[in-house]
C-alpha cells in the first residue's frame, strides 16, 4: 500500500538530479578551441574560478576571455568561425549556440568588456545573421556575413577631459578651422572630436594610441551594423566607425583614425583581408590578403 507513495516521493529526486545534471553541461558546453596564441591567456569561468589557457585549450560558453599584456589570442569556434583578440582585451562569451542540422537553434551573444578583436564570421553568422549579437559599452555590433574590427577605449581622467575640450572646439566651426585647416566642411560634428584630438602638441590618453575614448570598428568584408540609445548606423567593406557613446549615434569616419591590429603572421591563416590599415574611399583598406 505504501509503495505507490515512495515511487512518487522518489520523482522530485530524480527531477532535481536531472535540472543539477543539464545545468552542469550547460557549464561546461564546450564552444570553440584557442587556435593561436602569443602570451598569457586567462579563463574566468561562469563559477568564478579561473584558468590559464593554452593552445588546443578549450573554450566554453559563460568564459570571459581576459588577454595579457602583448597577447593576442586567436579562438575557432564550434561553426568555423573565429575571433582574435588584442592585448589587453576582455570578451565574455554569454551565449553560443549551434547544431550543424539544427540551424533553428543558433544562437551567439558576446559581450566586449574592454580592448579590441578582429572577428570573422563562420556557418551560425551567415545562415542566421540575426542571430548574432555582440554588445559593448557603447554600441551593440550585428552582422550581415562579415570580416570586421571592433576596438573600444575605456574613459579615464585624461582622455575624458581631452575629449571634452575637442567637443567645446568642435562647436565653433571657426574652433576646428583654426586647429585643423585641412578638416572638410562636411565631416560630422561627432567626429570633430576625433580629428581634434590627434592634432599634433595633443597629449594622447594613456594606452589608448592618441584615441578617444569609445568604440571603434573597421569593416574588411560583408556589412555590420552599430545600435544604441542613439540609432543605428549601417557600415560596409572599407569604412570606419565610431561612437563615444550609448546615447550618441553611431558615425562613419573618413580614413582610419588610428585603429591598429596587428598578430603575428602564423594567426593569419584563414582567408580574408586581416585589416587595420587604410582608408574609407577604398574597399579593400587592407594590409594584405591571406588565401
Amino acid at each position: 500500500m505504501n509503495q505507490p507513495r515512495r515511487c512518487t516521493a522518489i520523482k522530485p529526486l530524480l527531477f532535481m538530479s536531472a535540472l543539477v545534471l543539464s545545468a552542469q553541461a550547460w557549464a561546461a558546453q564546450v564552444v570553440g578551441t584557442v587556435a593561436n596564441l602569443s602570451g598569457p591567456l586567462l579563463a574566468k569561468k561562469a563559477d568564478g574560478t579561473s584558468k590559464v589557457l593554452a593552445v588546443k585549450s578549450s573554450v566554453e560558453q559563460g568564459d570571459t576571455l581576459i588577454s595579457e599584456k602583448d597577447t593576442y589570442a586567436r579562438i575557432k569556434f564550434i561553426d568555423n568561425s573565429e575571433i582574435t583578440l588584442r592585448p589587453n582585451s576582455q570578451l565574455k562569451i554569454d551565449n553560443f549556440s549551434f547544431e550543424e542540422d539544427k540551424p533553428e537553434k543558433d544562437s551567439a551573444a558576446f559581450n566586449l568588456v574592454k580592448g579590441g578583436l578582429r572577428a570573422v564570421t563562420g556557418t551560425l553568422g551567415k545562415r542566421n545573421k540575426e542571430k548574432f549579437g555582440m554588445n559593448t559599452p557603447t554600441a551593440t555590433i550585428g552582422i550581415r556575413g562579415t570580416i570586421f574590427i571592433a576596438e573600444y577605449i575605456a574613459p579615464n581622467e585624461e582622455a575624458v577631459a581631452a575629449y571634452g575640450m575637442a567637443s567645446m572646439a568642435a562647436m565653433s566651426v571657426s574652433g576646428y578651422a583654426d586647429v585643423r585647416s585641412d578638416m572638410p566642411s562636411a565631416v560630422p560634428l561627432q567626429v570633430l572630436p576625433i580629428r581634434l584630438a590627434q592634432v599634433p602638441g595633443q597629449p594622447p590618453a594613456p594606452g589608448s594610441g592618441g584615441l578617444a575614448p569609445g568604440l571603434y570598428v573597421q569593416v574588411l568584408d560583408g556589412m555590420i551594423h552599430l545600435t544604441n540609445q542613439g540609432g543605428t548606423q549601417n557600415f560596409s567593406a572599407g569604412q570606419f566607425g565610431y561612437t563615444a557613446s550609448f546615447q550618441q549615434p553611431p558615425v562613419i569616419l573618413p580614413n582610419n583614425p588610428g585603429i591598429k591590429f596587428a598578430p603575428p603572421p602564423a594567426f593569419n591563416t584563414s582567408s580574408g583581408p586581416q585589416g587595420g590599415t587604410g582608408n574609407a574611399s577604398g574597399s579593400n583598406a587592407v594590409d594584405c590578403e591571406v588565401r
